[in-house]
């Protein structure tokens, strides 16, 4: 029970407060102003105390004290920083608080399109002046996803994506690497790619959406890999091809706007990334779901063109990169294509008699317009599960001979079609092998750090699937074809871009920042260790 008090306070112990007897006095000061608090006698946490009395904390650790969500200080002579959750009061104390504005709840957990938030959020932009609205931002080796949001509400204003430009130089990150090493003067050429030809057209796009200005926005916070974080800052990415893989730098960093081609008072802040392989993008999607302040190990699996994973075990945090490459994007495929209107989205195979069924986004579609990485994976599942497709991902011979209308001889061996009628709408051999080196390559990677840690599938609490496609992804297929091997349907949670997630939670709340830096997570090079090769070729059949 908790009643208020007007009474002078007095000062007691450590602190200042009200002498109530068998009873708690608090006095807050918050956002300038004073209240006095007097609760029951019975023991709790601070935090307890001040969550019944209208003053919610942001614990987004379930108060474990793993975050600096409820800092509060502790007034007294000299004051102390004290972690609310893990401040027990009783009967007889009585102190004096300030409770910072960060530290109180403001953003709950929340739904935003294309990306799942599992955390709370205080009130503390990272961005103060000199406008009232900011921009989040993640560079995918393939994509580029932004938002502008108010950076008081965190109301989301638009949205917009867009291919990197980078692509027409090279789809993966190793190859954009080899052209900084081999000439110098395409570091320059990247850096333009995405600041004049994905960025500021995907800024006009935001301003058209929101009637916003240019001089409206106080900041952009950026994330992504290492490597496209490099290139975004004209830095050569050239030692992260090299062992030791070395970057120039994995710290949070800050630059004026006109860097960028943006107003010079404007601030461009590079979230903090773990190494070269497993960068910001990592550390803020496991901000952006709570991956470590879940119950029991947790599980980050970011399937996009590098395939990096997090795990956070009793042995400590782990990361690795896999060489995924971008064929769950849709590149590199006969017909694949990012999600899109009139894009097939799913795909549905019968045995006896044998039939084909696919669903285009947005409705049914005359001439759908290519095939989706989700749609890619439903195919891998569902063609073993009828016959269509033996072990090694080749096709059925005895199906091409029984239903010769949808195959066809091309020069890399048999495409599939999806429908006789649609001779351009097709999955090929060549398809097929690229996505079983894609889905062999993360499960391989997910059971290398299981294995490290001692843990088998089961152990995990919740496996967290990041992504733009893992939103449209059937979960029983992507088990089912060996892409996420050994878990349950209820144990996986899609939870789409949770890089742009936390770029736009950080944006909100700086002390996220602060925590992606702590992360401390030990990275895996998978090359390296003596079981990945043989988890790899187990993975690259279709059991």
């Amino acid at each position: 029970m908790l009643r208020h008090d007007s009474r002078p306070p007095r000062r007691h112990g450590g602190g200042i407060g009200l002498i109530v007897n068998n009873s708690i006095a608090i006095e807050v000061e918050s956002g300038g102003r004073l209240r006095h608090l007097v609760a029951d006698g019975l023991e709790r946490t601070l935090a307890e105390i001040l969550e019944s009395a209208g003053y919610p904390l942001n614990t987004r650790c379930s108060q474990r004290g793993l975050c600096r969500g409820c800092h509060v200080i502790l007034q007294g002579d000299p004051p102390q920083d004290l972690l609310a959750c893990q401040h027990h009061v009783s009967a007889g104390d009585s102190i004096r608080i300030a409770i910072p504005g960060r530290s109180l709840l403001s953003h709950p957990p929340s739904v935003v399109s294309d990306f799942q938030t599992g955390v709370p959020v205080g009130s503390d932009p990272i961005f103060t002046e000199p406008g009232t609205l900011g921009v989040a931002l993640d560079i995918g080796t393939t994509t580029v996803a932004m938002l502008l949001a108010e950076l008081a509400s965190g109301k989301v204003l638009a949205r917009a994506t867009a291919l990197n430009a980078q692509v027409s130089r090279g789809d993966n990150v190793l190859t954009r690497i080899h052209l900084c090493q081999t000439d110098k003067a395409n570091i320059g050429l990247l850096k333009d790619d995405f600041w004049k030809k994905t960025f500021h057209p995907l800024l006009k796009e935001l301003f058209k959406q929101s009637g916003a200005a240019v001089s409206d926005v106080a900041g952009v916070v950026v994330a992504g890999n290492t490597t496209m974080l490099h290139l975004a800052c004209g830095i050569d990415p050239t030692p992260l091809g090299m062992v030791p893989f070395t970057p120039a730098f994995l710290d949070q960093r800050e630059f004026a706007g006109d860097m960028f081609g943006l107003p010079r008072e404007a601030r461009v802040i590079f979230l903090p990334g773990i190494s070269a392989y497993v960068g910001a993008d990592i550390s803020a999607g496991a901000a952006c779901c709570g991956v470590r302040y879940g119950d029991g190990p947790q599980l980050l699996v970011d399937v996009g063109t590098n395939g990096e994973i997090l795990l956070c075990g009793p042995k400590g945090n782990l990361s690795c990169a896999t060489a995924a490459g971008p064929a769950f994007e849709g590149c590199g495929l006969l017909c694949g294509m990012r999600a899109a209107q009139g894009v097939v989205g799913k795909i549905t195979l019968q045995a006896d008699p044998f039939g084909v069924g696919f669903e285009t986004i947005g409705g049914p579609c005359a001439s759908p317009h290519g095939i989706t990485g989700s749609a890619y994976v439903d195919f891998l599942a569902a063609g073993r599960r009828v016959g269509l497709l033996q072990e090694n991902g080749r096709f059925n011979r005895s199906l091409v001979d029984a239903c010769p209308a949808h195959f066809r001889q091309e020069e890399n061996g048999l495409s599939f079609l999806l429908s006789p009628g649609l001779p351009d709408l097709r999955i090929g051999e060549v398809d097929v092998a690229l996505l079983l080196q894609a889905k062999a390559a993360i499960a391989a990677g997910i059971e290398t750090l299981l294995n490290l840690q001692g843990l088998p599938a089961s152990a995990i609490g919740r496996l967290f699937l990041a992504g733009g496609f893992g939103l449209h992804l059937s979960i029983p297929n992507a088990i089912a074809c060996g892409l996420l091997p050994g878990f349950t349907e209820k144990q996986i949670s899609a939870v789409g871009n949770t890089s742009l997630g936390g770029a736009y939670l950080a944006m909100l709340d700086r002390s996220l920042a602060a925590e992606m830096a702590d992360l401390d997570a030990k990275t895996i090079e998978l090359n390296l260790d003596p079981g990945f090769e043989d988890l790899y070729l187990d993975h690259l059949s279709l059991v």
